[in-house]
């Protein structure tokens, strides 16, 4: 994981919303970008920006790609910034 990926990938508001969508499980990508009045390349570049952050990992079936949540890095983000609290008081 590089940090300065991920901290790219959390700064902005579209990849934010999607990290949200996949708390739920995984979803098409598709069924992301149906969710965006932006356009269906607009919403593949958040994901490829995701991806490369190792916020979200991929699984094809069929013709879709899934994209699903990966905890590990998103743990190690908050443990970071936990760390950065507690630093603080």
């Amino acid at each position: 994981m590089g940090f300065q990926e991920v901290m790219k990938a959390l700064s902005d508001p579209t990849r934010r919303e999607i990290l949200n969508m996949l708390k739920s499980g995984a979803m098409a990508a598709t069924q992301i970008a149906d969710r965006f009045d932006t356009s269906g390349a607009a919403v593949s570049k958040h994901l490829a920006i995701l991806r490369e952050a190792e916020l979200v990992r991929t699984r094809r079936e069929g013709k879709y790609i899934y994209y699903e949540l990966t905890a590990s890095v998103l743990e190690e983000v908050m443990l970071w910034l936990q760390g950065l609290k507690e630093e603080s008081k």
